[in-house]
């Protein structure tokens, strides 16, 4: 294991943008806290974590859903009744 840098949270504030970006390039950062230190460094997080995460969904929910989604776009398209997203939203109409 290399060497740490570390800072006090006052001094992490300062410039995060800049200690971001050195944990991303793989530089350990360490911000002191307290008695504590915490690590910086990146965290890689799958969709699935993300949705678990964010909404406090189980996996099974997760899974319930994306089979119950799986099957409505099935459905949709066998009935040609989905459009293909072009990148362009449709103009606004005057109100």
């Amino acid at each position: 294991m290399g060497f740490m840098k570390t800072l006090t949270a006052t001094e992490a504030r300062k410039n995060l943008s800049h200690w971001l970006k050195a944990a991303k390039a793989g530089e350990e950062i360490g911000i002191i806290f307290g008695a504590d230190v915490f690590a910086l460094r990146p965290v890689p997080i799958e969709a699935a974590d993300y949705a678990q995460h964010e909404y406090g969904v189980s996996a099974v929910q997760l899974k319930d859903f994306a089979t119950r989604t799986d099957a409505e776009l099935k459905r949709e398209r066998s009935q040609e009744s989905t459009t293909r997203f072009s990148g362009k939203l449709p103009k606004r109409r005057a109100r």
